[in-house]
């Protein structure tokens, strides 16, 4: 069965992205442990890849086959939204490590929610902050997952935090 439908914008481009992800993939699999054995480590990550790169050359001859795409590419798919967010993570992980999670996490929350969220300054500070608390609190404090401190002394702050509620009160 065979359906003919409207391409979309920029899904060429996905179809070919898709094709060369799987390629890669099916590579990487067969770099575990070549094709020694059906038994083999890299047996079946290499037949998922190659069932997903069969699958996504079907939808690359499909869709080339379909005709021409409805709208272009940017202003589809790569609208001005998107670039905005794209600079917001580059942004993000170009400061991560200089000034820390606290100060860079809470930049990008603000100028993210300041920018989709049109609501007053203080509003999309509160959020942020709260936000920014939340997520704090559960991958530092309860997961305990080590992130950048940057300029923040957060290690002398936690154990400031620490020593005040372990301490003993004095007699």
């Amino acid at each position: 069965m065979h359906t003919s439908h409207d391409k979309r914008a920029g899904e060429t481009v996905f179809a070919v992205l898709m094709l060369a992800l799987s390629l890669f993939l099916l590579w990487q699999a067969y770099e575990i442990s070549g094709f020694a054995a059906l038994s083999s480590p890299g047996a079946f990550p290499m037949a998922a890849a190659l069932v997903m790169s069969l699958a996504a050359a079907v939808n690359l001859a499909r869709t080339l086959a379909a005709g021409r795409e409805q709208g272009g590419f940017f202003a589809g798919i790569l609208t001005a939204r998107v670039v905005v967010f794209i600079l917001l993570i580059l942004g993000f992980a170009l400061l991560l490590e200089r000034a820390g999670f606290l100060i860079t996490a809470a930049l990008f929350l603000l100028a993210a929610m300041g920018y989709l969220w049109k609501r007053g300054p203080a509003r999309v500070a509160g959020v942020a902050l709260l936000s920014l608390i939340v997520v704090y609190v559960v991958f530092r404090l309860v997961f305990q997952v080590v992130l950048p401190e940057g300029v923040v002394p957060e290690q002398q702050i936690l154990s400031d935090i620490r020593a005040a509620f372990s301490a003993e009160a004095p007699e």
